[in-house]
């Protein structure tokens, strides 16, 4: 950052020295004659110049039609969401409170929904919340789900002509993509920000309220602000790959730090949702060590601080049933690195129940891969 007392005192050198150029002739009067090409291009130079520059921004050009045509295949698929709640303010008083977000419509089974936030939706009753599509006409909802541990709701909707979004595969995102994020920023409908994907596997984020117990966010840059809530992040291949949920700000706009819920996981939960009404979250049943550290990894032949140790199994669980021991290091599940006891409890719960998956651990100086399915996490 650049103070105003030095601003000042450059421009103060700056002015100075050109007017010592002045002083000594360099570009007094008598010679601006051959400067003349210089400041004033001749009509023949100037339209070459705009034949360089036509050349120079076409390439520059590709790049936004893209960022375009992306635009219009997903605008049409998100919606303005408005939902009138009421919220007690203690000592049996209560107040009346309006959130708006954004969401986007998807299929199951060919049925039409609104993927959104929890925090959007949450307390209203269904009368109280309208749907806004991109035409113009305002649905209520016919039902809604929501999971307060992943912050996600799904709203069934029943109307004619209706665009389904195309979902990506969020799971072959990398750091770096390009993504944009639509949404109703401050009320602001179909609002459109760019950026990247600045870091994955977020978690351990003060979110307010209860907090959103799996967390598993990508971090952006792309604009988000208040009213984004629920809407989608986008690849530039026109697909879905988050719903963006929340950001990092002090002083409550965006600050370049926004987060989003990869639609796989999102997907999972809302696919739970619709059928079984609850989301029944995968379990393994393993006792991990909590003061498993960095040395210990090395002593171990591992060649950075990973995974988690285990300390034994849950008898007749996953684990036990696919012979996980005390003193195996969980390195991979499900083909994610695991970095340490809290991620793979997160990893574990963000799982669906009955999936088949491969854990491969550190033993006895190798690594071993163990195949076992997953059951339903115990309510606690």
């Amino acid at each position: 950052m650049i103070r105003s007392g030095t601003r000042g005192s450059t421009l103060v050198a700056l002015f100075g020295a050109l007017a010592l150029l002045l002083s000594d002739g360099v570009f007094a009067p008598r010679a601006w004659g051959q400067f003349q090409g210089v400041s004033r291009p001749s009509p023949e130079a100037r339209d070459r110049l705009y034949e360089e520059l036509w050349t120079d921004v076409t390439a520059i050009e590709r790049h936004g039609n893209v960022l375009k045509r992306v635009v219009q295949l997903v605008k049409p698929t998100v919606v303005h969401i408005d939902a009138r709640k009421v919220e007690s303010t203690g000592a049996g008083r209560s107040r009346r409170v309006e959130e708006t977000g954004s969401g986007v419509v998807i299929t199951l089974d060919e049925r039409f929904y609104v993927l959104t936030n929890r925090h959007v939706v949450k307390d209203a009753p269904n009368g109280d919340i309208k749907i806004i599509l991109d035409d113009g006409r305002i649905l209520n909802p016919t039902r809604v789900w929501d999971d307060r541990d992943t912050d996600v709701a799904v709203m069934a909707i029943s109307a004619t002509d209706l665009i389904p979004a195309r979902l990506g595969d969020s799971s072959r995102v990398e750091i770096g993509d390009f993504v944009l994020a639509l949404g109703s920023p401050f009320g602001l409908s179909h609002s459109v920000t760019y950026g990247i994907i600045s870091a994955k596997g977020r978690r351990n984020l003060e979110l307010g309220g209860p907090g959103v117990r799996y967390q598993n966010f990508f971090q952006t840059d792309a604009a988000i602000n208040p009213g984004n809530s629920g809407g989608p992040l986008v690849s530039l291949r026109g697909e879905v790959i988050g719903i963006n949920t929340a950001i990092a700000s002090n002083s409550g706009g965006n600050e370049g730090i926004g987060f989003s819920i990869p639609i796989k996981a999102a997907m999972n939960v809302a696919r739970q949702l619709i059928e079984n009404g609850v989301v029944a979250r995968g379990f393994l049943g393993v006792h991990m060590d909590p003061n498993f550290t960095a040395a210990d990894a090395f002593g171990l032949g591992l060649p950075s601080r990973m995974g988690t140790r285990v300390t034994g199994a849950v008898d007749n669980s996953p684990a036990a049933r696919a012979g996980l021991r005390a003193g195996d290091v969980i390195v991979y599940f499900d083909g994610v690195l695991v970095e340490d006891d809290e991620h793979l409890s997160n990893i574990t719960g963000l799982t669906i129940a009955g999936k088949e998956v491969e854990v491969v651990v550190y033993r006895d100086g190798k690594p071993v891969t163990l195949t076992l399915t997953l059951a339903t996490r115990p309510a606690n």
